[in-house]
């Protein structure tokens, strides 16, 4: 199968867009930009988020045993594409606080999620965390900003 193909493919599969963050070994905060990001199970509360094995963040997310992920709104591309570039200083400036695990919540997201990693599995070139829902908070006034097709989109009001 033709990777770029699948991709494409994919592509037509909108996403809501993340910053996924946690602790690095060195006690700094780590994050990046994901939109593989899902509910797994109301009882126990799980979510997942998929990461690929060549970020540079991997061994801090394998190492801590927690994340947050930060459910973006639609104002907030410019922190998405900070996020995902690679060897950015992605937190200068950027307003976070601490919960349960310590990992970074940032403010003004749509839905944060405070989590200990419950399981992580083989996803191929990614792996998969499943994490437990242990603190979570909802704006429900903002709309999110989707990713689809390859650009960043928003909710449009119906016809």
């Amino acid at each position: 199968m033709d990777p770029h193909e699948l991709r494409s493919a994919m592509g037509c599969f909108a996403t809501g867009v993340t910053i996924v963050t946690s602790i690095g070994l060195d006690g700094q905060p780590v994050g990046l930009t994901a939109n593989s990001f899902s509910s797994v199970s109301l009882d126990p509360p799980l979510v997942q988020f998929s990461l690929d094995r060549g970020a540079q963040s991997l061994d801090a997310f394998q190492g801590s045993g927690k994340f947050a992920v930060n459910v973006l709104r639609e104002d907030q591309v410019e922190l998405s594409k900070t996020f995902a570039v690679r060897d950015s200083e992605r937190f200068a400036g950027v307003a976070y606080a601490t919960w349960v695990t310590g990992s970074p919540i940032l403010e003004g997201a749509l839905a944060n999620f405070d989590c200990d990693t419950y399981a992580s599995y083989d996803g191929g070139d990614h792996v998969i965390f499943v994490g437990r829902v242990l603190s979570m908070s909802c704006d429900m006034d903002s709309q999110p900003l989707l990713f689809f097709r390859g650009r960043y989109r928003t909710l449009s009001a119906p016809p």
